[in-house]
């Protein structure tokens, strides 16, 4: 591949013509602050909310900002977008106490954002489990799956003519297996859950809108949190966030060309890997590292958030690029030919860019502002 340099990737990024947009939805908390190393809640603080943007030119376009709860809790796969990105679903894992604002319990509220709505609106708010938090859509369209943290079960939502209903629910283990994401297989005859609270990954079948066990459960990391499949179906890339101690952590590669599902490789990627997001290529992995950004200046863990970039090659993870980011990053997201990543940056409250040419990564001049904390990205999966 030919080598380009800084200014021409960037000249490159900034100057191509104008392409079609792509919609992303970038998950706001808006009660949560880190101050000096603590996270603190903010008094009487503005609603949640979440801001739509279109990532088919860089910098992203801000199309509209929608109130709606959300939390920073849970892994920042809690905002999803059906496939014809007409709905967008986002849940929230905890809220101020009404006997107590000056603290947070759990939540189960799902969102049902319109996005061709004008103005984009929430359109219906739906029960799911305590904890709500990563959610997810299959690639027909027609089923949504919610992971509830507090709760240890997946919630199972119908979606037709432009709403969800309630189909049932999923045990998938105790409360203290703190059941953080569920995502469909692109074939939609399986989903994967993660547990951070017992180290599994478990796998589910669907039949139609019936949505059980598998039987299986994968052995991963420590505390593995969010995830992505890639769009033929082959891997799902898992971030251990581990212990949040200083230690580096860990990413693992599950196979699914057969059953059972099974790990084939496990990777250092430095403390706390948080977002973890698939390329439209199927290729790549991009992680996002905490790497002690939320600690305190002075702590000696301290150290500035990572952008790391895998590729998979042959059943194996391995470290192609890395790149210095914000504070307490959260989600990330590819744009549509997987030219451009785009990561949260929840202390500094913006949106950061980066270009990549499949060897290196490069920040992108541009960052986006929204309303509160961005804790959770996602666009339509492929």
């Amino acid at each position: 591949m030919k080598q380009l340099t800084l200014a021409a990737l960037c000249a490159a990024t900034l100057a191509a013509p104008p392409a079609l947009a792509q919609l992303a939805l970038s998950g706001n908390d808006s009660k949560a602050v880190s101050q000096n190393g603590a996270v603190r809640i903010v008094p009487n603080p503005p609603a949640d909310n979440v801001t739509i943007l279109d990532l088919g030119s860089h910098p992203p376009r801000v199309v509209a900002t929608v109130p709606a709860p959300h939390s920073v809790v849970g892994p920042p796969t809690s905002v999803a977008i059906t496939p014809d990105e007409r709905l967008g679903l986002v849940a929230s894992a905890q809220k101020l106490d009404p006997a107590n604002p000056a603290r947070t319990v759990p939540d189960n509220r799902l969102s049902v954002i319109d996005l061709r709505a004008t103005p984009p609106a929430v359109v219906q708010t739906l029960e799911a489990g305590a904890g709500a938090s990563g959610v997810s859509v299959n690639r027909a369209g027609n089923l949504a799956l919610v992971a509830n943290r507090n709760a240890g079960t997946v919630s199972v939502f119908r979606i037709a003519d432009g709403r969800l209903a309630p189909i049932g629910t999923v045990t998938i283990g105790p409360a203290a297996s703190g059941v953080s994401h569920v995502q469909f297989t692109p074939d939609g005859r399986h989903a994967l859950v993660t547990r951070d609270g017992d180290f599994m990954v478990s796998v589910l079948r669907v039949e139609g809108e019936n949505v059980t066990l598998a039987g299986r459960d994968i052995t991963v990391g420590i505390r593995p949190y969010g995830f992505g499949i890639t769009g033929d179906g082959r891997w799902a890339a898992v971030a251990n966030l581990g212990r949040v101690s200083g230690d580096a952590d860990t990413v693992s590669l599950i196979s699914l060309t057969a059953e059972p599902f099974r790990v084939t490789d496990t990777i250092s990627v430095g403390p706390t890997p948080e977002g973890i997001q698939v390329s439209p290529d199927n290729r790549h992995v991009a992680v996002v590292v905490i790497n002690g950004s939320a600690r305190a200046t002075s702590h000696p863990l301290y150290g500035r958030g990572k952008l790391v970039m895998l590729r998979i090659e042959e059943g194996r993870l391995v470290r192609v690029a890395e790149a210095e980011m914000g504070s307490w990053g959260q989600g990330v997201a590819f744009n549509r030919d997987g030219t451009r990543v785009y990561v949260q940056n929840m202390i500094e409250r913006e949106i950061q860019g980066f270009g990549f040419d499949g060897q290196r990564l490069t920040p992108l001049p541009g960052r986006v502002a929204v309303e509160g904390g961005p804790s959770a990205l996602r666009t339509a999966q492929p």
